[in-house]
């Protein structure tokens, strides 16, 4: 690490915190070489997820999107934004855990329909028809039914 004043390429670490949000590393240096002292930050950097749409156009992952559609599935439904907030957060990690530098939308709307089928199930029925393109009341009857099929344990 160069200090910004003298350009001395050696420094010694006075002050490790982790930042407010834990997701760098702040370090108070001091420089050997002209003694004045500065500020650091320890990131870890991350590899954008590519996302592989249906049509086979590529986009950067975009979790506002995500939540964006969970909000709707959501809405006037007893689920907070923490709630969605964490869920999305935990299916971002679990996307970039896969080491899949790309993933395709199915598997995207797949984790949020596990996760929503858990936590409320009209959300779930409501993401799902917008998801899964429902083109017919039948459609909705079917996985309504699959639903209570499975809350009940009753064979299919």
């Amino acid at each position: 690490m160069n200090c910004p004043f003298c350009n001395n390429d050696e420094s010694k670490v006075l002050d490790t915190r982790s930042t407010e949000d834990g997701k760098a590393i702040r370090r108070r240096r001091e420089c050997i070489s002209c003694q004045k002292r500065f500020t650091t930050f320890e990131k870890l950097e991350s590899i954008p997820l590519i996302v592989v749409k249906k049509d086979g156009r590529r986009d950067i992952f975009d979790s506002g999107k995500v939540i964006n559609g969970i909000i709707k599935a959501c809405e006037k439904r007893p689920v907070s934004m923490e709630e969605i907030e964490n869920m999305v957060s935990d299916i971002e990690k679990r996307l970039h855990n896969m080491l899949d530098k790309e993933i395709t939308t199915t598997m995207i709307g797949e984790e949020v329909m596990a996760r929503l089928k858990e936590l409320d199930e009209v959300a779930y029925v409501r993401f799902a028809s917008v998801y899964r393109e429902f083109k017919d009341i039948n459609t909705f009857i079917k996985e309504i039914e699959d639903l209570i099929r499975k809350e009940s344990h009753l064979p299919e």
